[in-house]
């Protein structure tokens, strides 16, 4: 038993480190730490291959972008305050930033389904759109450190375990489980510090 398991770890030890690395990633995010962006980073470049394999195209993609997102969210989370250039705080998503928001992940999903239909074998082009666009957005989101995209990730992260579960990734099903968990969990952490910044701003 013990060998069948030490067998199947060293066999997807890609997937299964990409798995730790998410879960370290999504705790650090919660916390707001730093080193949510450079775990984040290599989580991702794994997980490039790991989706790759598995015909997951979008979301191979998707991965690429995270590499890139994070270096981006690595400096706006030290610096993105401008008003003092300082480390930057919890918001609400502004009403103007929304309609932005619900137009890219139209667009986003539209253009990412016809490739997939068209051009690639993936054998869940209409999910894997839906995950990946809503996902290109809570990650920018997240970036620019607004409440509402955990949110997102809760409806994202529970409908991708589902997709992963049909190809068979069992460690990256149990990932997104956690993840979706994880996400309601930073949702009321954030928001009870949304809660305590508008306070502070009263007095």
């Amino acid at each position: 038993m013990i060998d069948s398991i030490l067998s199947w770890l060293i066999a997807n030890w890609v997937e299964v480190s990409g798995t730790v690395l998410g879960l370290i990633y999504i705790f650090l995010s919660i916390k707001q730490n730093i080193y949510t962006w450079p775990v984040g980073l290599l989580a991702s470049a794994l997980y490039v291959y790991v989706f790759f394999v598995a015909k997951f195209y979008a979301d191979m993609a998707l991965q690429v972008y995270y590499v890139l997102v994070s270096l981006y969210g690595w400096y706006f989370w030290l610096k993105g305050n401008a008003a003092s250039d300082s480390q930057l705080h919890v918001s609400s998503t502004p009403r103007k930033i929304w309609l932005w928001l619900i137009f890219a992940s139209v667009v986003f999903f539209m253009l990412i389904e016809f490739v997939l239909k068209n051009y690639t074998d993936s054998p869940v082009p209409v999910g894997d759109a839906l995950t990946t666009s809503l996902s290109l957005v809570a990650t920018w989101m997240l970036a620019r450190k607004y409440l509402e995209h955990w949110l997102i990730w809760i409806f994202v992260d529970f409908f991708s375990a589902a997709l992963y579960a049909i190809k068979g990734l069992w460690p990256t099903v149990v990932l997104f489980l956690v993840y979706t968990a994880m996400a309601l969990v930073g949702y009321m952490k954030w928001r009870n510090e949304l809660k305590v910044l508008q306070i502070q701003s009263i007095k």
